[in-house]
């Protein structure tokens, strides 16, 4: 393949068969920001340390910034606009508005993403596990109180 060529995959997006053509090199993250026009996940570090960019493929934490566009094809991923079930906010959304688990928000997006993959884990028995599982989103604004009561929160709430 010559440099600049571009391919067209596929990729389940919020379950939704999309069709994307980029060149090989593009990221998850400016696939879903850039050409599918999902803005939702967040552009941070671009690095993979901050976790702003975190979604779920296939059900697991992946950093988008981290991972080829390409080596998602066909894989079902869940960004953070996926999660609400029409007009009805998922209960990890309930909780970081009821428990005031965000700042200026840039966070907010891969700390929700990564929370739910945090409960479907089975990783929120305590403040500290929380704690733990939740240590690859960064938070500038220090809200961390705030997010990890909102995971305990929502982990009760979905065990129902």
């Amino acid at each position: 393949m010559a440099a600049g060529s571009s391919v067209e995959i596929s990729l389940k997006i919020n379950g939704q068969a999309r069709k994307v053509t980029l060149e090989p090199r593009v990221t998850l993250l400016d696939a879903l920001r850039e050409r599918l026009g999902l803005t939702g996940t967040k552009k941070g570090c671009d690095r993979g340390e901050c976790g702003a960019c975190t979604v779920l493929v296939d059900g697991e934490r992946v950093k988008s910034c981290l991972t080829l566009a390409v080596m998602q094809r066909d894989a079902e991923v869940t960004t953070i606009e996926g999660l609400a079930d029409g007009g009805d906010l998922h209960p990890v959304q309930k909780a970081f508005i009821e428990h005031d688990a965000f700042q200026c928000g840039a966070c907010t997006p891969g700390q929700i993403m990564s929370a739910v993959a945090c409960i479907n884990e089975g990783r929120t028995g305590s403040e500290t596990e929380i704690r733990e599982w939740m240590s690859g989103n960064l938070c500038r604004c220090a809200a961390y109180q705030n997010i990890v009561a909102a995971v305990g929160a929502a982990a009760k709430e979905v065990r129902r």
